[in-house]
């Protein structure tokens, strides 16, 4: 009899020495980890859900700023500058004084101007987010 026939002394199933013996863990599904979307992080509320939520959050308010300050340093100077410099109130144009005319003409095209800039990068931030959610 060779060492590859003889029955292994402790073992109860009295498999032979040499032969592969394949060792498994009962808990082996439970090892596995399962894939959690971003989705399922936010719709679960999870503090990762949390910090994404944050953080979408925090790139519109950072957008709003921008463009409120941006509004205020033009137009809320512009009253000061015409106070300062008093010979421009003297200025006409078609009948019209020049101070009006920046704040009707010049005003109007920088609010629509900036309104539209605001909602291009606002649906771009979320356009950014929702790839993120898809995983793209």
């Amino acid at each position: 009899m060779s060492a590859a026939d003889r029955p292994v002394p402790d073992d109860p199933t009295g498999a032979r020495a040499g032969a592969r013996v394949r060792v498994t863990s009962p808990r082996t599904s439970a090892a596995r980890t399962r894939s959690v979307s971003i989705a399922s992080e936010i719709d679960e509320q999870t503090r990762l859900g949390e910090v994404y939520i944050s953080s979408l959050m925090r790139s519109q308010l950072r957008l709003a700023v921008v463009v409120l300050a941006v509004l205020a340093s033009t137009l809320g100077l512009l009253p000061l500058a015409f106070r300062a410099v008093p010979a421009v109130a003297e200025i006409r144009l078609l009948g019209v004084p020049l101070p009006w005319l920046l704040l009707t003409v010049a005003a109007f095209s920088e609010i629509i101007l900036l309104g539209w800039f605001y909602v291009r990068r606002s649906e771009r931030n979320e356009a950014d987010f929702s790839d993120l959610l898809a995983g793209r």
